[in-house]
């Protein structure tokens, strides 16, 4: 049997760097199972091991819109709403919520996924910001962001309040 080769979607496709994009070419799933080696005393992901899990998902999902190499800035929020227990599965969707000039804001979903009861469940919602860059390791501009839905839009203008509120603490914070 012979694998199928399969498309990037419509929205992906032959696209030069610096053309205009919706944030669906960004869209990310990734899963993992989570193993003992993956778990706290409690029998719990480590939130260390969630957080590495949101920044592979934000990454992949950054260079897919941008096409190009990226590097994670920053991240500005992690928040843990419930546990995944060792034995159960790490869902993790991730999109581009905003771009500068060479950065992308990307928003990481994180739910729990019980195989047996087969139930789902939110667990963690994470906020990264990427640098695109070149070949030379130097930022590069990134492609426009085209919102689409609502939710889009609503999302964008959170991630315009996230920036300055980033902006202003990196101000405070930037050793003298």
């Amino acid at each position: 049997m012979n694998p199928k080769k399969t498309d990037y979607p419509d929205c992906c496709k032959h696209l030069s760097t610096g053309d205009a994009r919706p944030a669906r070419c960004s869209e990310t799933e990734m899963t993992q199972m989570v193993l003992p080696n993956d778990g706290n005393i409690f029998g719990n992901a480590l939130g260390g091991m969630v957080m590495h899990w949101a920044d592979m998902a934000a990454a992949i999902a950054a260079r897919r819109f941008c096409g190009t190499g990226v590097v994670t800035a920053s991240i500005d929020s992690l928040s843990f709403i419930n546990p995944i227990p060792v034995g159960q599965v790490a869902r993790l969707r991730a999109k581009v919520t905003w771009c500068g000039r060479t950065s992308m804001e990307v928003r990481v979903d994180v739910e729990a996924e019980d195989l047996d009861a087969r139930e789902v469940r939110p667990t963690s919602v994470a906020y990264l910001t990427f640098v695109s860059l070149d070949e030379q390791g130097k930022p590069t501009p990134v492609p426009r962001l085209v919102l689409e839905t609502d939710e889009e839009k609503a999302e964008h203008e959170a991630a315009e309040k996230r920036r300055e509120a980033r902006l202003k603490l990196r101000e405070q914070t930037r050793p003298r």
